[in-house]
């Protein structure tokens, strides 16, 4: 493994606690309106205050670089940790190195036109180069080798100066969401990559993605509010929330924000997670009637939805009371094996008014599937937070060198995370 290169991207150092408090401090305490989380956990990164953007009181801060899914407090660690070949980053490291699209040879294949659903599908293609981009841009970040970040940013430069248009059925606003928010992650990790055509690519995503997120989460491609999974919802909000990072564009971010805490459809905290259960410390996900193969997506997409906005001081993990950790809890412990209340979830599908439908039994479609989505949540409610997390923590460990990107299958729901998790979060 390389240790030096004429581009390394490390030269403007910041630690952990550094990144959390640039620009100033934000007040923690008498802010009216939608409110002001503080953060009153141990450690580093709990003890900075985090608020929702937005507030009556509370100044915007400029934003974090890099500062979506990792910062630079956790690629540090991993080039430090992999560097002294210490597991289990190390291991984690291995699965990155070992997966075929972080190869430095891989070469792009850029469409103008993208289509999913229907007719002329050609969207392999598409996530197939964000993946390579993405795990080249890891590996130029930890290792430091020259030819994984040109090759990244040669991804990332082709399909910015060809990709107009995404097309297809309605799984068009699927390919919107899922691969506008990984696109964006793979262009942070190269922002400061002197080849790299950032204003091109925050264009592209300003003009093909943005408009499709924008809609969908307005106007739900015309169908009743409950037709479409949480998934849906969430996917849109992860691609606006990384646009407005990359874009440095506070508007687009704090729509995001705005939509997780009141948004209409199944995306936002209440409708994809409807019942709690207090008593058992769990809380019912809203697909979880449907199958736990897209009940996993969803982990991963609010997961991924909740760590970019904690990188730039912003607390939706914890909202709600912790909410989505006891989502999280009821989808670990079902998926281990074990039993799990479940409430009669009742919906609308289809357009109007809809008919009306529902789900009277959890379902035991793809129980236990394996997905790289645990250890971004482990690491934040079991180590940052020091909370009790019992079966995220047990996941984590089964899961664990957690791979990405064509480890867990060829064909879509393989790419649906980025993964790494192992190598970039464990602390």
């Amino acid at each position: 493994m390389a240790t030096s290169a004429p581009q390394r991207p490390h030269q403007h150092r910041l630690s952990r606690r550094g990144l959390f408090t640039l620009g100033g401090g934000v007040a923690a305490a008498g802010v009216v309106g939608a409110g002001i989380a503080a953060l009153t956990g141990e450690g580093a990164d709990a003890a900075q205050p985090r608020t929702a953007v937005g507030t009556a009181t509370a100044r915007p801060q400029a934003f974090a670089h890099p500062g979506m899914l990792h910062n630079a407090g956790d690629l540090h660690r991993a080039e430090v940790r992999v560097a002294a070949r210490e597991d289990p980053w190390l291991k984690g490291w291995t699965r990155l190195t070992d997966n075929r699209h972080s190869a430095s040879n891989w070469q792009p294949r850029p469409q103008a036109v993208v289509v999913r659903g229907g007719t002329g599908q050609n969207y392999v293609t598409l996530y197939n180069d964000i993946h390579a981009a993405y795990q080249n841009a890891l590996r130029w970040r930890i290792g430091g080798t020259k030819a994984h970040g040109d090759t990244a940013v040669a991804i990332l430069n082709a399909w910015s100066a060809t990709l107009t248009t995404l097309d297809g059925n309605a799984d068009r606003f699927l390919a919107a969401g899922l691969y506008g928010y990984q696109f964006a992650n793979a262009a942070e990790l190269v922002r400061d990559h002197p080849q790299f055509a950032l204003a091109r690519f925050q264009k592209m995503m300003r003009t093909v993605f943005t408009p499709m997120n924008t809609d969908f989460l307005t106007h739900h491609n015309t169908a009743t509010i409950t037709n479409y999974w949480a998934n849906w919802d969430l996917c849109n909000v992860a691609s606006l929330m990384a646009t407005g990072i990359l874009c440095d564009d506070r508007a687009t971010f704090r729509r995001a924000v705005t939509y997780m805490k009141s948004g209409a459809g199944n995306g936002s905290f209440q409708h994809a997670i409807p019942f709690v259960h207090d008593g058992q410390g769990l809380a019912q996900w809203q697909e979880s009637g449907r199958d736990q193969g897209h009940t996993m997506m969803g982990m991963g997409l609010m997961g991924a939805i909740c760590e970019m906005a904690w990188n730039q001081r912003v607390d939706l993990y914890g909202y709600l009371d912790n909410r989505f950790m006891k989502a999280a809890e009821y989808v670990a412990k079902y998926n281990l094996g074990a039993a799990v209340p479940f409430t009669t979830y009742g919906w609308r599908s289809g357009q109007g008014n809809g008919a009306y439908r529902e789900q009277r039994v959890i379902s035991d479609v793809a129980r236990g599937a394996v997905r790289p989505v645990w250890e971004i949540l482990y690491n934040h409610y079991a180590r940052r937070r020091r909370l009790s997390a019992p079966f995220i923590t047990l996941m984590a460990e089964k899961v664990r060198a957690e791979g990405g990107g064509g480890d867990y299958g060829p064909n879509s729901g393989g790419f649906d995370q980025l993964g790494f998790g192992t190598l970039l979060y464990s602390t």
